[in-house]
């Protein structure tokens, strides 16, 4: 049997320590990027606005969708697309999950909620009714993470990395700003990419809460 004298042990221990405390930062979870929902029907993209994540439908599987079921009859017409689903989601302190508000269109209503990265391609969604009747679902990586900034720095052209050849090929370019397209007005001359969300801490929704 090999015997290492005590104090290259101790050595080899120290060394180990400090590499864990140097390379954990780097793997640091991140929940910014573009998530699909469970059941499929849409993308959620989430990024960091002025210290919090908010998170908005960023594609939707049928266009054209409403907010039909707002309480708020001035909201109801307006669309999904664009919509603010994750509110105002603070760190949690010595963790790698965010709370805040989840905003269920399927009903109407905002519910207390979590969301915790699982490994680099997973987004653990965890609400809860009054603090009880919890429930939750895990979205998947659809495109990497975008870069943090007081806003969502992409405003500013800088173009994310991809973690993966897979999510590249899937990714939707995010530079750029809320499409304005007017009524008869072709989506793709407003916008070349397709993307028609593009930077989302400049949707009015969340800069009036964010600037």
């Amino acid at each position: 049997m090999l015997h290492c004298p005590r104090t290259f042990a101790r050595t080899i221990g120290f060394s180990g320590l400090f590499l864990a405390t140097v390379i954990t930062p780097a793997l640091a979870a991140d929940p910014t990027g573009d998530w699909r929902v469970a059941d499929g029907v849409a993308n959620i993209r989430v990024a960091q606005c002025n210290g919090s994540m908010w998170g908005v439908v960023s594609w939707e599987k049928t266009p054209g969708g409403k907010d039909s079921n707002n309480p708020d009859p001035a909201k109801q017409s307006r669309p999904t697309l664009g919509m603010p689903i994750l509110i105002d989601m603070k760190k949690k302190p010595g963790t790698d999950a965010w709370e805040g508000q989840v905003y269920n269109a399927k009903d109407g209503q905002s519910y207390s909620s979590t969301i915790t990265p699982v490994g680099t391609n997973q987004l653990q969604i965890q609400g809860c009714v009054l603090g009880f009747l919890c429930g939750g679902e895990t979205w998947t990586r659809v495109a990497p993470p975008i870069p943090s900034s007081p806003t969502n720095s992409m405003a500013k052209g800088t173009a994310p990395k991809s973690t993966s050849p897979q999510a590249a090929q899937q990714a939707p370019k995010t530079t750029g700003s809320v499409s304005s397209t007017k009524p008869g007005q072709k989506q793709a001359n407003a916008n070349p990419s397709g993307d028609v969300v593009g930077d989302i801490c400049l949707i009015s929704d969340i800069a009036r809460f964010t600037h």
